[in-house]
């Protein structure tokens, strides 16, 4: 099994092409046994590309200079055999390499997506969905992509160069350095090209990546965007994020290009300088005209690995620039480890308890501050207060998204900090305002609760949150197949269903952002008494939005500025005649007024 030191221990972003590829390198070094096979058959490849051209060369001045026929056929069987080995080293090597790349680009993105699942939700707030994904695809496909050829191409033209300089110095030290003229001016070509396409890869990606998270965010809001008649507007947006990435791409390849209209240009320079300079080294005796044709064939060979270098080194910047993003979540801080020594919560009874707690979201602030309050075992607690009081923020602390910066939070009497995440949010249900559902059939989605449940209990938690009825008179019932937006269901079978999961998972704790927002009298019906179910003998967290369904709430709390300012039963609040008194008076004329 693959060893799993890859996954982020460096605390620091990635820095710099030479560390994010020594990064790379580290991948395919957990297959050096199959690795070495590959670089056994890229030296025999090169130096049967080299031994082609040579026995060509020393065959003419054998046979064809002098007239002689003896053993040429062993010549020709003998370069059949070289070029037949050549390519079959060739498709071996390359063979060898997709498995390792692709077993590389499988651990990167199992890594990426695993970690993807450690951050914590304030890092998903503050990225576009789009993005990320665009990671996790495009990034990834474009690192896939260059290992299959790139690290093949790189060895292979390191080799062919230094076999083939070595051999054009033992045949003519003279007509090597008249060939290696050219050296310089690719040299400073390639300078100056590379110099300028690494950072315009680099914003390409990330261009994409910015473009890809647009496009993910326009899709999912289109109905927004054609209830407030907002096309053109976001046509635009499109067109200004399409135009900087065409840009960056334009430039990109266009310096990209430039590389083997150069290569080529100076490939026929160095061809027309070993004819020319060959040609009178040969009138004055100095080489044969076997060596020259070997010159031609190698200067030709020569060029082409420093061709395929550069290209290949501006698929590397491509692909460094991909990597980089994708190490950049790799090494992201992850959402805060539980504690040395934390253990796992036994079955909860339903205790919790905020003491002085205190939190902020940016340093400098308090979101929320010095909160004092208990829940009892089985007792349902609503949480009031306008928008931006507060009352995410609790439900976040309580489910330890976020931890507190001073104070206690007490389950049962344990510290949250001394017990580990994992084994509190197993007791804890969830049924948001917004429900969500994942592509796959209605059983499915409610067995996300609780995976070992069986078929009968999925229907006995689908009865029991009221969402059997319209399951049944599906065409295909609980098999039915949901899209990732839930078309053909309603937003209220969409919260049945959310509560069946609830009801399902069986939660110690259960944390309600009120469900029955938006949504018609009859099925809100179907839901309260689906949720009069699910709160039984179980500690409730509500926030209320419409305070008329939280009269029987055993305790009200009403935030306001991140600070509790009343709590109490509903009766023993609007004696107070306070801030939940002006709340609910308020909210009983306003529904008053819009009666017909």
């Amino acid at each position: 099994m693959q060893k799993e030191r890859h996954a982020g221990n460096q605390k620091s972003t990635i820095k710099g092409s030479g560390r994010t590829i020594r990064r790379i390198w580290s991948y395919l070094a957990d297959e050096r046994n199959l690795l070495i096979l590959v670089l056994l058959m890229i030296v025999a490849s090169s130096a049967l590309g080299l031994l082609g051209p040579f026995l060509i060369g020393w065959g003419i001045d054998k046979y064809f200079a002098t007239g002689s026929t003896d053993g040429f056929s062993l010549l020709l069987i003998g370069l059949a055999a070289v070029y037949v080995m050549h390519s079959l080293s060739l498709w071996f090597q390359s063979y060898w390499m997709i498995g390792i790349a692709q077993k590389t680009v499988y651990i990167m993105r199992r890594q990426l997506f695993s970690k993807f699942h450690q951050l914590s939700i304030d890092f998903f707030n503050k990225r576009q969905h789009g993005e990320l994904m665009s990671r996790i695809t495009n990034d990834i496909e474009n690192v896939s992509t260059t290992l299959n050829s790139s690290v093949i191409q790189v060895f292979s033209s390191v080799l062919t160069l230094v076999g083939t300089l070595a051999v054009m110095i033992w045949l003519s030290p003279m007509l090597t350095l008249v060939t290696m003229i050219i050296v310089p001016l690719m040299f400073l070509g390639m300078k100056w090209i590379t110099s300028r396409t690494g950072k315009l890869y680099k914003e390409q990606q990330g261009r994409l990546g910015e473009m890809n998270g647009y496009i993910e965010e326009i899709i999912s809001g289109q109905k927004i965007i054609k209830s407030f008649s907002q096309e053109p507007q976001v046509i635009e947006e499109f067109r200004i994020k399409n135009q900087r990435l065409k840009e960056s791409g334009y430039w990109a390849q266009t310096l990209t290009g430039f590389i083997p209209k150069l290569m080529n240009m100076l490939n026929n320079l160095s061809f027309t300088i070993v004819a020319t300079v060959g040609g009178f080294f040969a009138l004055k005796g100095y080489v044969t005209i076997g060596t020259i044709v070997i010159f031609s064939e190698y200067s030709r060979q020569f060029t082409r690995p420093l061709n395929d270098l550069s290209n290949q080194f501006n698929t590397l910047l491509s692909a460094v620039a991909g990597a980089d993003r994708v190490f950049d979540i790799i090494d992201t801080e992850e959402e805060a480890v539980d504690e040395k020594g934390a253990v796992p919560l036994p079955n909860m009874i339903g205790k919790v308890e905020f003491k002085d707690v205190s939190f902020s979201y940016e340093k400098g602030g308090d979101t929320v501050s010095n909160l004092n309050f208990s829940a009892q075992p089985g007792e349902t607690i609503a949480l009031v207060g306008p928008t931006g009081a507060g009352k995410s923020t609790i439900i976040n602390l309580i489910s330890r998204f976020y931890e507190p910066e001073q104070g206690l939070i007490l389950f049962d009497g344990h510290d949250s900090k001394k017990i580990t995440r994992d084994s509190l949010r197993k007791q804890m249900g969830f049924v948001l305002q917004d429900s969500f559902l994942f592509q796959g059939s209605i059983r499915e989605n409610i067995r996300y609760g609780r995976l070992d449940a069986t078929d009968e209990e999925v229907v006995k938690a689908a009865k029991a949150a009221n969402a059997h009825f319209f399951i049944h008179r599906l065409p295909k019932g609980y098999d039915t197949e949901l899209s990732q937006d839930d078309a053909g269901i309603s937003q209220g079978q969409r919260q049945l269903l959310s509560i069946a999961r609830a009801i399902l998972a069986d939660p110690a704790i259960l944390i309600m952002d009120e469900a029955t927002s938006s949504i018609d009298t009859i099925t809100e019906l179907k839901i309260q008494e689906a949720l009069q179910h699910l709160l039984k003998g179980r500690t409730s967290f509500i926030i209320a939005h419409r305070l008329n369904t939280i009269k029987n709430a055993d305790q009200i709390i009403v935030i306001e500025s991140g600070k509790i300012v009343e709590k109490g039963s509903h009766e023993e609040l609007l004696a107070k005649k306070g801030f939940y008194h002006e709340l609910y008076t308020s909210q009983l004329e306003k529904n008053i007024l819009l009666k017909p």
